[in-house]
């Protein structure tokens, strides 16, 4: 049972939002989802630590980043969305093109700020659509190279309210993961580049932008890349298996496989949950019936 009279109270002693039964529709790119329970916005990390103090051992709760890869049931979500705002997506620089980056701040932004102080190597962050803290949980990735690769160390706090900095060796990671304790909630990262000029920056950016343009669908309502690529199976793409194993113009509902890139599945104007789900567990279940391969969602679902 969630503590809806201590959560009220808690409500009125801060600065940040606390709302209850927040539609959650508006806040993820597939354009889909119901309602959760208890919608929080902390105002500072003393607020956050405050609120895990006293319901972080309670309540059930998820950290939502951009909204980029993930699909929300459209029925109630019977616990907390925490949404960390603008005062956890500052970044600055620190000596040895080191920077520091909160987690609700882009990678884009992420990247930008490399440019502008002519720091190479996290250029691919340009093109992922996500936070730095979903790319921290998930190790995004593109262009042959990950978060794990300009990482220095992670600093996150407990659901006890603890703060915690986690330096990159103590962390395994994986493709598309890692070894992290998944109720960490991450409030920043550092990473580590190297010199180059801003011209040359620019024109690799540029590169990698035009390249993602030409493959990929923008300005859809999608979830991104549906599947993980099953690299332990085989070297064949996961786009390559779904084209040979799928109608690529199987729908459910408005649920729909991208015309440009089969990996990307859409929301063509109202789709369901359900509609989509569908979709992903019939791709899914005939790739494996052709193929032999079984593979993996990338989007996180939220029951």
């Amino acid at each position: 049972m969630m503590q809806i009279d201590k959560l009220e109270n808690f409500s009125k002693k801060i600065k940040g939002k606390l709302v209850f039964n927040y539609d959650l529709k508006k806040t993820n790119w597939f354009n889909i989802g119901g309602k959760t329970k208890v919608y929080f916005k902390p105002e500072s990390l003393n607020e956050l630590i405050s609120f895990l103090k006293e319901f972080g051992k309670t309540e059930k709760l998820f950290i939502l980043g951009a909204g980029s890869n993930i699909l929300i049931n459209d029925g109630i979500f019977n616990g907390v969305v925490i949404k960390l705002g603008k005062n956890f997506s500052n970044i600055s620089l620190l000596p040895n093109k080191t920077i520091v980056a909160g987690s609700a701040s882009s990678d884009k932004n992420l990247s930008s700020f490399a440019l502008e102080n002519n720091i190479s190597d996290l250029e691919f962050l340009s093109c992922i659509p996500g936070t730095i803290g979903g790319g921290l949980r998930m190790n995004s990735g593109c262009f042959k190279k990950e978060f794990k690769d300009i990482l220095v160390s992670v600093q996150a706090v407990d659901r006890t309210g603890k703060v915690l900095t986690i330096p990159v060796s103590k962390i395994k990671f994986s493709y598309r993961g890692n070894d992290l304790d998944k109720d960490l909630i991450f409030l920043s990262a550092s990473f580590k580049g190297k010199f180059k000029e801003k011209r040359k920056i620019q024109e690799y950016m540029q590169v990698i932008k035009n390249k993602k343009d030409f493959t990929q669908p923008t300005k859809i309502k999608t979830g991104g890349s549906t599947f993980k690529n099953p690299i332990k199976q085989t070297d064949q793409k996961v786009w390559e298996l779904i084209k040979k194993s799928v109608p690529l113009d199987t729908k459910f509902g408005d649920a729909e496989i991208s015309k440009k890139h089969c990996n990307f599945f859409v929301n063509n104007n109202n789709a369901t949950f359900e509609d989509m789900k569908k979709l992903i567990e019939f791709v899914k279940e005939n790739v494996k019936l052709k193929t032999g391969i079984n593979i993996e969602t990338e989007i996180e679902i939220i029951q």
